[in-house]
């Protein structure tokens, strides 16, 4: 029996969740903020959690760290929650990732960008192709950056591998996801802004059914506001929260997004849910950036 994926592709075609990694004071993964961030999500509606996401500073965890992190959020997701684990590095590295998250119960693998400095489109293919195939049994969404590849590759790649159910688009320029979904199968795949919320109306108007979201993190209620209006067809509405979180967002964008982990942190330190502490190459924000994400994030309703 062919396994369609259905249960995946709903989970998909909501808020996507990146959690973040808090820290204890000795540079540890905190367990315990952990495991209450992640119920707080849960109690907000979330869905859908991606542990090993790019906002749980993926590439600063170590091995043991990613495994503990997946780990957790299987645990405390049980059966309230569909579970997309990040994977990514060599491709050993990411199939071990992958099916240490089959084995824990995850349905699902999202397949981090390549950061390989010479990415092929061929090449592409061959790398999800390897990762795709030792996991028949999950669902897989390769997290799209690379402009340059073309929305037949994404097809070739699923021609080989039918668990390729979605795609993670995060190419910032809405024209160009319109083109590569219908290249691709726009029927095909769930399309999820990977660009999150500041996105998400344009590209669903393009055929996006989800959205990634870090903002989640502080603000669940925000993040189910936009999909709520987005799946009703209500832009007014949606643009409404676009325009609620837009500063928040440019502090996280700017400076080609160095600030993109630090500021969720720094607005959940605020609250008193985790403390500020990021890895390197993030940095945490200077005194005068603090007291202005402290105030946005009091003002949503939390």
């Amino acid at each position: 029996m062919t396994t369609t994926f259905e249960p995946q592709r709903t989970a998909l075609a909501d808020v996507v969740a990146i959690p973040v990694t808090p820290f204890a004071e000795d540079g540890t993964v905190d367990r315990d903020a952990h495991r209450a961030l992640l119920r707080r999500l849960l109690d907000g509606g979330v869905i859908t959690l991606t542990p090993n996401g790019n906002t749980g500073e993926f590439y600063a965890l170590t091995p043991e760290e990613r495994r503990l992190v997946t780990e957790l959020t299987v645990e405390e997701a049980g059966d309230r929650a569909a579970v997309l684990v990040g994977v990514g590095h060599d491709v050993p590295t990411a199939v071990a990732s992958a099916r240490h998250a089959r084995d824990l119960g995850a349905g699902m693998v999202m397949v981090h960008q390549p950061v390989h400095p010479y990415v092929s489109q061929r090449g592409w293919v061959d790398y999800h192709r390897a990762i795709a195939a030792a996991v028949p049994d999950l669902g897989v969404v390769p997290y799209l950056r690379n402009a340059q590849l073309g929305g037949e590759r994404l097809a070739e790649l699923a021609d080989h591998c039918p668990n390729v159910i979605g795609v993670k688009y995060a190419v910032p320029d809405a024209a160009r996801f319109a083109a590569f979904a219908r290249d691709a199968g726009l029927e095909r795949f769930v399309w999820i802004a990977g660009l999150a919320e500041p996105y998400a109306p344009s590209y669903f108007s393009a055929g996006a059914t989800g959205f990634t979201s870090g903002l989640v993190n502080v603000a669940p209620a925000v993040s189910m506001n936009m999909i709520e209006a987005l799946r009703s067809g209500d832009y007014p509405g949606a643009m409404k929260v676009w325009e609620q979180i837009r500063r928040f967002e440019e502090l996280r964008a700017a400076g080609g997004s160095a600030d993109n982990v630090t500021v969720v942190k720094e607005a959940l330190a605020s609250l008193g849910l985790c403390r500020r502490d990021v890895r390197p190459p993030s940095r945490e924000l200077p005194e005068d950036k603090r007291a202005e994400v402290a105030a946005i994030a009091a003002g949503w309703s939390i």
